[in-house]
């Protein structure tokens, strides 16, 4: 196996690597056991986390046993074709996914406030 050889030699992983994956791009439709087939070629799974909500349909979080096995699935999964979607799988990086709910918790909160003062952001 490739993840076999990977630990022999003293490999130094980039700091963004870990062991939980986040994937996009998916089927609406994909089950759970699917994700397990897909993904558990790669080493053994923690966990499977997929989707439900309306802006959440189509994305999924995986959690490998192991940091190697999931260095292993982004390599092997990225643009593979799943129901003729590519997927898009990334490691998941709690900064980034922090900053686009801010993003949307602060546009709420400026939406709120321009009506309750009567301002309009369209131009007169």
């Amino acid at each position: 196996m490739a993840t076999i050889s990977l630990r022999k030699g003293n490999t130094r992983l980039p700091p963004e690597v870990n062991r939980v994956l986040y994937v996009r791009n998916l089927p609406f439709n994909i089950t759970s056991e699917e994700m397990y087939d897909i993904f558990g070629k790669y080493g053994a799974i923690r966990q499977i986390r997929i989707g439900t909500n309306k802006d959440t349909r189509g994305t999924a979080f995986v959690v490998y046993e192991d940091i190697y096995d999931a260095k292993t699935a982004v390599d092997h999964l990225s643009g593979f074709n799943v129901a003729n979607r590519y997927l898009i799988v990334l490691y998941y990086q709690q900064a980034k996914m922090g900053k686009k709910f801010d993003q949307k918790k602060k546009e709420e909160e400026i939406a709120k406030m321009q009506e309750k003062y009567g301002v309009s952001t369209k131009d007169k």
